[in-house]
């Protein structure tokens, strides 16, 4: 990836953090809930290893060693989420967010392909020409762009409008007998916000295509 390393680092942290919470949001949580948070944090720690500037502003050799191992790791992930939605097995959520699942780890795929084909063609990872196809890339990120910007607009009355009883409530906040609240990283807002912080890496990423 080209770009200020500042930039880079911002994005590692980003990711890191975000992946850090779907990792406690999988704990205690339904199977279908369960391999969707884990689909996510595999996501937010692999964009976060992705965007270390270290990577990408050192020797040639690292560029191409690290691109395909990110292709590799980027690729089974993508094969993970096709099988899931093949088998049903995302009861955990709706068919848009499945969709977004697969999309987001296909332009990760994506991403990294082109950095490899890039390195190995001696182009260099940071360079000018890193490669791609502009129409696909731009259509990713018309694609992310819309998703954070929907997203977000959706999650901004829940947490300034709403009381917070009542936004517990509406979120799931309470267990099926009323009693004590769920924990903040499993309630509805927090997955959607996890989203939108990774749709926002991925489109800064994109940008370095």
């Amino acid at each position: 990836m080209h770009g200020p390393a500042t930039v880079g680092w911002l994005l590692v942290a980003l990711c890191a953090v975000t992946g850090a919470s779907c990792v406690l949001r999988a704990r205690g949580a339904g199977r279908g809930q369960r391999a969707e948070a884990q689909g996510e944090a595999a996501m937010g720690f692999g964009m976060a290893a992705m965007a270390v500037p270290v990577l990408w502003h050192g020797a040639p050799r690292v560029h191409t060693t690290a691109a395909w191992s990110f292709t590799a790791v980027f690729g089974l992930l993508l094969m993970r989420e096709l099988w899931l939605v093949a088998g049903g097995r995302h009861r955990g959520g709706c068919r848009s967010w499945r969709l977004h699942h697969v999309l987001s780890t296909g332009a990760m795929a994506y991403m990294a392909l082109c950095m490899a084909l890039s390195a190995s063609a001696g182009t260099g990872a940071h360079g000018a020409g890193a490669g791609g196809v502009p129409a696909l890339t731009g259509t990713l990120l018309v694609y992310f762009a819309g998703y954070v910007l929907w997203t977000g607009t959706r999650l901004m009355p829940v947490m300034t409008g709403a009381p917070a009883g009542a936004a517990a409530g509406a979120h799931g906040g309470q267990d099926g007998q009323g009693g004590m609240a769920l924990p903040v990283v499993r309630q509805a807002g927090v997955a959607a916000g996890c989203r939108v912080a990774m749709g926002a890496g991925m489109f800064a990423m994109l940008l370095s295509v």
